[in-house]
């Protein structure tokens, strides 16, 4: 039977493909044959034995690194250290029960868990820093190499989970395309080929919760996210309210094709995702900024600084304690 239907899959992935080459409307094509494909790589997985990884010695130790450095940071409250340990490291040993409570119930659980979110963020943060190289040819690939070099050895140093490898992969397409001369960065085009490709090297990965979701956020991101945001058109000034907006846009759209799967599977659904994102995610942000400089500082980090990281990571987690509250 699993034969029959890898075989039928990819028989209609074939023709799926055939009639997106031609004219008309290629998103629900183009959604219909990767929704085949994903049959074939979960048949393909199934009939395949399970591949055995060990940990890699200079990931640990690299690791192992970075846990240490958290440690000893020196933040005045313990509980931000342990936050700073499960969004930098996906160790959540030392957050306490309530706090992982309190994340859940607010519909922050993603935030906790390791993931593409928290590698977008660094590379947005490593983005910024390294703006100062200018825009010369030479400065845009050397930016480049360490964007892609920084992401891959993050992946490999947390244990490339799904969304992780998704977040890469991301990353490696859009530089790609960003140092072609003349070459259109399509989002749909992005997403499709690092779907291809990451189901091309780890079929089995279709069954994972965190793939499934990972990549129907950013299907969201890439179908819907456009066309809300242009609900608010952009104007010549900064204006905060179309930042806002911004960010309910982006929310919408990843719940829209998250939602399902998440009541599918858990029987539940956060009513307050909006305020929570909304506040929740610039917080976040900001901590994980902060907190970078307090380790790249180390022991010659000024109290400020280490005291304005400990300040956004107390208020990050009383907003969520305090929305979690709310009947």
């Amino acid at each position: 039977m699993l034969f029959l239907t890898a075989a039928g899959s990819c028989l209609a992935a074939t023709v799926l493909l055939a009639l997106a080459c031609g004219r008309g409307p290629r998103v629900p094509v183009f959604l219909a044959l990767f929704w085949m494909l994903g049959v074939f790589c979960h048949c393909s997985a199934a009939l395949s034995p399970p591949l055995r990884q060990g940990p890699w010695p200079p990931a640990e130790r690299a690791l192992s690194g970075l846990q240490a450095a958290i440690d000893a940071a020196g933040f005045p409250h313990p509980g931000t250290t342990a936050l700073l340990q499960a969004l930098l490291t996906g160790r959540r040993e030392g957050l306490d029960a309530s706090t992982v409570a309190a994340f859940r119930a607010a519909g922050a659980s993603h935030i906790l868990a390791l993931s593409g979110l928290h590698l977008g963020m660094l590379y947005g943060i490593l983005h910024l820093l390294l703006r100062w190289l200018g825009r010369s040819r030479p400065a845009t690939l050397l930016r480049s190499l360490l964007q892609v070099g920084f992401a891959a050895g993050y992946v490999v140093m947390t244990g490339a989970s799904p969304s992780l490898v998704r977040a890469f992969l991301f990353i490696l397409l859009n530089e790609l395309a960003r140092l072609l001369p003349g070459r259109r960065r399509s989002p749909l085009n992005l997403f499709c080929t690092a779907l291809t490709l990451q189901l091309a090297l780890s079929p089995g990965v279709i069954t994972s919760l965190g793939f499934q979701l990972s990549y129907l956020a950013m299907l969201g991101i890439v179908l819907v996210f456009p066309r809300l945001d242009a609900w608010y058109p952009r104007g010549p000034r900064l204006d905060p309210l179309r930042r806002i907006w911004s960010g309910v846009a982006l929310t919408l759209s990843c719940q829209l094709f998250t939602a399902p799967l998440v009541w599918l599977r858990f029987r539940q659904f956060p009513k307050y995702f909006l305020l929570t994102n909304l506040g929740a995610m610039p917080l976040t942000e900001a901590f994980i900024a902060c907190s970078l400089a307090v380790l790249a500082a180390g022991r010659r980090c000024p109290e400020g600084i280490k005291n304005l990281a400990d300040a956004v990571g107390q208020i990050l987690m009383h907003f969520l304690e305090t929305i979690a509250s709310i009947p």
